[in-house]
């Protein structure tokens, strides 16, 4: 089978093929003048030949014969069952170890471990090549950091990296068309590639001209368990020391849920498990003892609050029996009667009109995916993107339920059941990077939102090392009028990027007492509450960084298969997000002043947002921020120029003076600039800024100088980040 999206390229190729006298062509698929797929019978060894000549640009796959379940096993003519690859390749056609991503044959039967050795010869374990993303930099960027190198063409780079015997080539990525015509377009063609570290340090110290980043695979801002040294027990375990534990999940009428997924923290790690049909599974604990388990936490699925217990008295003899609670239980007519949730109240959707409802607006949310065969989901999505596996309808499929519960409060549709979503009439849009997506496949979604005329982006993840080809695309999608809502990080430190970027909004999370059952997990997250009950989430991460916050502890959303509470400031930035697309349809000035897109517009919303915030005092701003949005006031005036545009002038001059007196920069590294920063408009300006073509808004000197502060922080453990591996 051969596809591709270009249809016309399709049709010339059948006609090719079918004058060749080594393929014969079965049918095509579709429109006989634009095809979306041509059957053909061919060699193996011509088809592979076809792969390498056509790359990228067509999907070449075995059309294999199909087996219902259950069939008997399956004679595979290799040893993966595809018989055009025994390895994955790369773009240039080079052999490499075939990756996690690597899709799994979907009739394959279990093969016994004696079965294996016959086919496959031992082979001894070799380190993985690490993942980059290569870009050529622009004249003006070379000129600015004072290279007298002559720039290299992203064509020349490209052609250059598949030659290389030492690189695979894996794709390329194409900036989105809406950039080509912007004045400041700051990334360029990238080009993601694999080698190992030592060769690509060694292609930063021959090409200056090339920018090199790592590109590392993506992680989501979701609260996860953690060990809690505090109770660790004073407890000598031997080495390979094993027990294993059985729990049985029901619910108060002894029901088995399946699908509950069992953490057990230990003082020697995290062990879990996930129950079966009949609601139990066993927890092997490596190294730690009944005793020694500091807390039992219980997600169920859906339908059900979470349950956790420290200092568990735990069986190793019998099934160890968890009760969990419905949500009907506190919820009234839950499901069947549509309620708000508490962080909607808390931050008075309940009380706006509800003709408000951000018809008009596009928002992105770029996650795991989404379910929309849910009832609260299933109107409520316009079109969406897989970047992870490439299958067309890919991102309607969400296997780890994060990218649904994220949709859920943007999003879920008004048909008096479920859940309210802020933006019901909203156009929603949905990038699917996780699980499995790299950094690159980021700034695909990010081009996706460009070019799709994105308003608001909402990115509910968090990496702790800083990318700036990413950085420089967010500048990209903020300069085109896109807007970044950002989750802080879940790790309880230093905002994680790209949240401590000043062109995003970042949101943290704060929690309400009252909210959840005493013996959830949700009670564990709860910091001092202050007078009104709202507390900061243990979780949460905190610095100067932060814009505002929003509820992120027990927020009750949709998953594939019902509802679920879940904690995270995942779960805090789609309130702001969704309060964000309300602003944009029904704020009368996005209509007028402010209805181009441009930087201006997107630095407006968050000025309108910041200026709505209620103060929640819990005794640290780097927690809370502005305070929490309010739907009310945040249609009430605000005097334009209120909240400071990020990235100021004089700021930044004021910084690396502080720098330069400090000694952290020795004296002369940073040239005297009479613009660091290229002038912006302020927000009652009439157009968008103008920067050069290929610039970042801030120069290479800066961005240096920067980095080495942000080393020596690192360093003194006071935040942060660790060093280029490739510096």
């Amino acid at each position: 089978m051969i596809g591709g999206r270009d249809r016309s390229l399709l049709a010339r190729l059948a006609q090719e093929l079918a004058r060749d006298p080594q393929v014969r062509v079965l049918r095509t698929v579709g429109n006989e003048q634009a095809p979306s797929l041509v059957v053909v019978e061919m060699t193996t060894a011509h088809a592979q030949a076809l792969k390498r000549r056509l790359g990228p640009q067509v999907v070449i796959e075995p059309d294999n014969p199909l087996t219902p379940l259950g069939s008997g096993p399956q004679s595979q003519s290799t040893e993966n069952g595809d018989p055009m690859a025994e390895k994955e390749k790369g773009e240039n056609g080079k052999s490499r170890a075939r990756s996690a991503k690597s899709k799994p044959q979907p009739n394959a039967q279990p093969v016994d471990s004696e079965s294996v050795k016959k086919r496959q010869p031992a082979e001894g374990i070799e380190a993985r090549l690490q993942r980059y993303m290569l870009a050529a930099k622009s004249p003006m960027q070379l000129m600015g950091a004072g290279m007298a190198e002559q720039p290299v063409s992203p064509a020349a780079l490209h052609q250059m990296l598949q030659e290389d015997s030492r690189v695979q080539v894996v794709r390329r990525l194409q900036p989105a068309r809406a950039t080509l015509f912007s004045t400041a377009v700051a990334v360029p063609e990238i080009v993601v590639a694999e080698m190992d570290v030592e060769y690509a340090r060694m292609l930063r110290q021959q090409l200056p001209q090339v920018q090199i980043e790592r590109d590392r695979l993506l992680t989501l801002a979701k609260s996860t368990p953690t060990i809690d040294t505090v109770h660790a027990e004073p407890l000598l375990t031997p080495l390979g020391l094993q027990t294993t534990i059985s729990f049985l999940v029901q619910d108060a009428a002894a029901t088995p849920l399946r699908d509950a997924t069992i953490h057990v923290m230990g003082t020697a790690g995290r062990f879990q498990a996930v129950t079966g049909n009949d609601g139990r599974a066993q927890v092997t604990l490596f190294g730690d003892t009944p005793q020694s388990v500091q807390s039992v936490l219980v997600m169920p699925a859906h339908g059900h609050w979470n349950w956790r217990m420290d200092r568990p008295a735990l069986s190793p003899t019998r099934d160890n029996v968890v009760t969990l609670r419905k949500l009907s239980d506190t919820f009234t007519g839950f499901p069947a009667q549509q309620m708000f949730g508490w962080g909607q109240r808390a931050m008075r959707l309940d009380q706006l009109s509800p003709t408000f409802r951000g018809a008009g607006v596009k928002i992105a949310v770029i996650d795991s995916g989404a379910d929309i065969q849910h009832p609260d989901l299933r109107n409520q999505v316009a079109a969406g993107k897989d970047l992870v596996d490439r299958k067309p309808n890919g991102w309607t499929v969400d296997a780890i339920r994060h990218g649904s519960h994220c949709s859920g409060i943007i999003t879920a549709e008004d048909n008096g059941q479920g859940i309210f979503g802020f933006a019901t009439e909203a156009e929603m849009h949905i990038c699917k990077i996780f699980p499995g997506g790299y950094e690159s496949d980021l700034i695909e979604a990010l081009d996706y939102c460009i070019d799709k005329q994105i308003d608001v982006v909402n990115l509910s993840m968090g990496m702790l090392g800083y990318n700036n080809l990413i950085a420089d695309k967010i500048n990209d999608a903020r300069t085109l009028g896109v807007a970044c809502i950002v989750a802080a990080g879940n790790t309880a430190g230093p905002v994680n990027f790209p949240g401590n970027m000043p062109t995003v909004l970042t949101v943290a999370a704060i929690g309400k007492v009252g909210t959840y059952p005493a013996d959830s997990g949700h009670a564990a997250e709860a910091l001092q509450p202050n007078g009104d009950g709202y507390f900061s989430a243990r979780f949460t991460c905190l610095g100067p960084e932060i814009d505002v916050c929003a509820p992120g502890v027990a927020i009750l959303s949709t998953v594939p298969g019902g509802y679920a509470s879940w904690d995270g400031t995942s779960q805090a930035a789609p309130h702001v997000t969704g309060l964000a697309a309300l602003v944009l349809a029904h704020r009368e000035e996005f209509h007028n002043e402010y209805r181009s897109r441009d930087h201006r517009r997107v630095d407006r919303l968050f000025e309108v947002l910041k200026a709505s915030c209620v103060p929640v005092e819990l005794g640290d701003p780097n927690r809370t921020g502005r305070g929490m949005p309010d739907a009310i006031r945040v249609f009430e005036p605000v005097p334009s120029g209120m909240v400071p545009a990020p990235g100021g002038q004089a700021d930044l001059e004021q910084l690396l003076k502080k720098l330069l007196e400090s000694g952290l920069i020795p004296a002369g590294t940073v040239a005297p600039q009479h613009h660091l920063i290229p002038a912006q408009a302020s927000p009652s300006a009439t157009g968008p800024a103008t920067t050069p073509a290929g610039e970042h808004p801030v120069s290479t000197g800066v961005q240096g100088a920067l980095a080495r502060l942000d080393r020596e922080m690192y360093a003194a453990g006071l935040a942060g980040h660790g060093p280029d591996p490739l510096a």
